[in-house]
């Protein structure tokens, strides 16, 4: 498993958003992509040789998501800024999406 892993609900669904496109950019730059799953998570967004201190940008593309369901939404995109110190320690952020709010946390 990745040492980097998301997961996405959609609350106004009171379902896991599937189908999200994301982009995770590492503190050197390098950029990797991922689409949620079924269960609205993406456990393949970085290695563990990869995985390094410093900060890391996360970002949603909520538009697609909300445009694919049909449903009118304020947020284009959510971008998560997130600081690793301790690369070795398992890093979970989930993502809770409506079409007007969001909001988030480091789980566990």
């Amino acid at each position: 498993m990745s040492p980097l892993t998301t997961h996405v609900l959609d609350t106004a669904r009171g379902r896991p958003a599937v189908g999200v496109p994301l982009t995770l950019i590492a503190p050197d730059g390098t950029v990797t992509s991922g689409v949620t799953d079924a269960d609205g998570r993406c456990r393949t967004l970085s290695t563990r040789e990869a995985f390094v201190a410093g900060t890391w940008t996360l970002t949603f593309d909520l538009s697609t998501y909300f445009r694919d369901h049909g449903t009118d939404s304020f947020y284009p995109s959510a971008t998560i800024v997130f600081a690793v110190r301790n690369p070795e320690e398992h890093h979970h952020v989930p993502l809770l999406l409506a079409p007007y709010g969001y909001s988030t946390y480091r789980g566990s």
